[in-house]
C-alpha cells in the first residue's frame, strides 16, 4: 500500500516511498517450513494413548505460536514500516498496533550519509543516517533498499527545497 495521498501537504510530491529491505524476512520465511515440519514431525511419532490428541493440540498451539512471533510479526513489521521522500520531508513511519513517525523537513538536513558492508553491498542496502538542525539530531535509518540512490535523491531535494525557498545550497563536501 502506498503512501497516503492525505498525508501529504498541498504541492508536496513523493519522490521515494520504501519498505526496509526484503533481506530482513529472508529468517522469517524460512522459518515457516522448519516449524512446520518439526511440529508436523512430532504430531506424527507421539504415541497411542489417551492424552495424544491433547498433546498433538499442545504442539499445533504451540507451532501456530512460533509461526505468529517469528515470520508473522516480523511481516507485519516490515509491512508497516515506511520511508518516504517527499519534495518537502523524509517522512519515516513504523509500528503495527501503535504508530510513531517522524518527518524532517528538507530545510533542515545537514548531512546524509550512508554505510554498508559487503554483504549489503552485494544486495544492494544499507543504513542511512540523516542528521537534521534540532533537538533530535539524526535519524538511522537501517535496511534501506538502494541505499546509494536513496542518499543522492534526498541531496537532489534538499538542494531543490532550498534553492525554492530562495536560499543558497551549499555543494556537499567531496572526498578526496
Amino acid at each position: 500500500m502506498p503512501f497516503p495521498k492525505k498525508l501529504l501537504a498541498e504541492d508536496e510530491e513523493i519522490v521515494l516511498d520504501l519498505h526496509a529491505h526484503w533481506k530482513q524476512l529472508v529468517v522469517p520465511v524460512l522459518l515457516i517450513p522448519v516449524i512446520v515440519g518439526v511440529a508436523s514431525y512430532v504430531i506424527f511419532i507421539l504415541p497411542d494413548n489417551s492424552a495424544r490428541t491433547v498433546l498433538r493440540w499442545v504442539v499445533g498451539g504451540v507451532a501456530a505460536l512460533l509461526l505468529l512471533r517469528f515470520s508473522l510479526w516480523p511481516y507485519l513489521k516490515w509491512q508497516t514500516t515506511r520511508y518516504v521522500l517527499t519534495n518537502r520531508r523524509v517522512v519515516i513511519r513504523q509500528g503495527v498496533f501503535g504508530r510513531s513517525g517522524r518527518d524532517i523537513p528538507l530545510t533542515r538536513v545537514n548531512d546524509v550519509s550512508f554505510q554498508h558492508n559487503l554483504f549489503e553491498r552485494l544486495l544492494r542496502c544499507g543504513t542511512l543516517t540523516i542528521e537534521s538542525a534540532g533537538e533530535h539530531g539524526q535519524v538511522v535509518l537501517p535496511e534501506v533498499p538502494k541505499v546509494e540512490l536513496v542518499q543522492r535523491e534526498v541531496y537532489k531535494a534538499v538542494e531543490a527545497e532550498v534553492r525554492r525557498q530562495g536560499g543558497v545550497w551549499r555543494e556537499p563536501p567531496t572526498e578526496g
